[in-house]
């Protein structure tokens, strides 16, 4: 089943719990943060706006990210964008290609948030979710959130006109339902999310190149050594046509062999 985060910007208050839980559950080393919150004002003068900007992972079904990794560290899990450490190369790929710009290197390896993944299989909530004081996240069944998320938007708009849910066709759908009480430019996210044209250069020239290579490599191996083999058994039979063997003596390098 697919999962899905809510974030309702309406509601957020600022107030860095989940900066706080996020850091502390996932134990990030200093200087690594999975969300970012800063203030927002908008509109203009005299008619102007507050809000907060919740930057995180995004969780794209059409994940950049997933779609450039050379060794399959990213993936998708559950309707979300998983991140395995241990498989990472440190291409950087992904940094270069995701249009949220979320994902970062740490110590040579790529990071970002994976949902809680184990938090949540061990029956769990994100650590996000379980401290934000003003419900402004919640995380569920995908069709569940969005529905909330609806909800939400629809009783929104009776003090905010453009509110509206951000998420559902953006990047394939993204894993984070997002409440907007305003157009998605005038909080920082792109209308239309573009991924960076490293990720077409990657499918379509170098991935299908790299693997060229690889295969050309591989081939250029095994002809070498074919043509290694049939090299020493022409040799040998030249020296038994000559009357001469020679001798393997491992271990005896001193003593003189006669033919």
């Amino acid at each position: 089943m697919s999962s899905a985060f809510l974030l309702d910007l309406a509601q957020c208050i600022g107030c860095q719990g989940c900066v706080v839980a996020c850091k502390t559950g996932n134990q990030l080393p200093e200087g690594t943060n999975y969300i970012t919150i800063t203030e927002q004002v908008r509109g203009s003068f005299p008619d102007l706006e507050g809000g907060f900007d919740n930057h995180r992972c995004y969780h794209c079904a059409d994940a950049a990210c997933v779609n450039v990794c050379p060794t399959g560290a990213l993936f998708q899990e559950d309707g979300l964008t998983r991140l395995d450490p241990a498989a990472c190369s440190g291409c950087q790929y992904c940094v270069q290609s995701c249009p949220f710009a979320v994902p970062e290197m740490v110590e040579g390896v790529a990071t970002k948030c994976d949902g809680c993944r184990d938090t949540v299989r061990a029956g769990g909530t994100p650590w996000c979710v379980t401290t934000c004081p003003s419900d402004a996240l919640a995380f569920g069944p995908r069709e569940e959130i969005a529905a909330e998320a609806h909800r939400r938007a629809s009783v929104m708009r009776t003090k905010y006109p453009r509110a509206q849910v951000y998420g559902e066709n953006q990047a394939g759908g993204l894993g984070v339902l997002v409440v907007l009480p305003d157009e998605p430019e005038a909080l920082g996210l792109p209308a239309d999310p573009q991924i960076p044209g490293i990720t077409t250069l990657w499918q379509d020239v170098i991935k299908p190149v790299s693997v060229g290579a690889t295969a050309v490599t591989a081939l250029g191996a095994g002809l070498a050594a074919i043509i290694a083999r049939r090299n020493h058994l022409s040799e040998l039979r030249r020296l038994e046509a000559a009357g001469t063997t020679p001798v393997a003596a491992a271990g005896t390098d001193d003593d003189e062999v006669t033919p």
